[in-house]
């Protein structure tokens, strides 16, 4: 088999009987391939138990030729998190349309499950914990961006209800939270259907807010 390098990447001829070559990828294609492959192993693996090396053996391509595309492990691992960020804020705001506060939560929590449902992959991704940060952040940062949105809808929620406004980004941090650690564990488990787990969510959350005390104490707190 011979080979030519043309633009740092070889192209392999495949002798066919006939003169005749494997059709060389464009750059572009040849990223795109490179970022799926880094994305399917980073969510099997972690970012520490991946390598350039299976990177590219995946790929059927020389370890220059990853380098030179991202620069090393942690270039491509920072490009396929900031698409995974991406993708899933793009998600929970596309699915942010009723204006009633509780189809609104609805939304949100079926927006979540059906993207760790759709795009497991890039959600195992996100979870998993790696010393690098990407351009747009983590799991931690995307859960940050959407408290913040249910944090308005809290606040209009609670002036309504005469209750203190400046405990809607609280509330929203807990509610967020609630649903990104149950969708961790249906990741694993499936069962029920995400429908149901978002309704099931949605009537915790919803129902809890709905009967909320203007100012809670604990009990344990007045035993003393």
């Amino acid at each position: 088999m011979a080979e030519n390098a043309i633009g740092g990447e070889p192209v392999r001829h495949t002798p066919t009987g006939k003169s005749g070559s494997r059709v060389r990828m464009s750059a572009a294609q040849r990223r795109e391939q490179l970022i799926s492959i880094g994305r399917q192993l980073f969510a099997e693996r972690g970012f520490d138990a991946t390598s350039i090396e299976e990177v590219a053996a995946r790929a059927k391509v020389s370890k220059p030729v990853v380098y030179e595309h991202f620069g090393g492990k942690e270039g491509l691992y920072a490009v396929v998190v900031d698409r995974e960020v991406r993708s899933l804020l793009d998600r929970i705001t596309t699915a942010l349309t009723a204006g009633h506060p509780r189809e609104l939560l609805e939304q949100a929590a079926l927006a979540l499950l059906g993207y760790i449902d759709e795009d497991t992959s890039g959600f195992r991704v996100l979870v998993r914990e790696s010393p690098v940060l990407s351009a747009t952040g983590n799991f931690s940062s995307v859960l940050n961006d959407i408290a913040h949105q249910v944090e308005h809808i809290l606040g209009a929620e609670f002036k309504s209800r005469n209750y203190d406004p400046k405990l809607a980004e609280l509330y929203s941090q807990a509610l967020v939270g609630m649903v990104a650690l149950t969708g961790r564990w249906w990741l694993e488990v499936r069962k029920p259907r995400k429908e149901v787990v978002a309704a099931h969510l949605v009537n915790l959350a919803w129902n809890g807010l709905s009967h909320l005390e203007a100012k809670p104490t604990l009990i344990t707190g007045n035993n003393r």
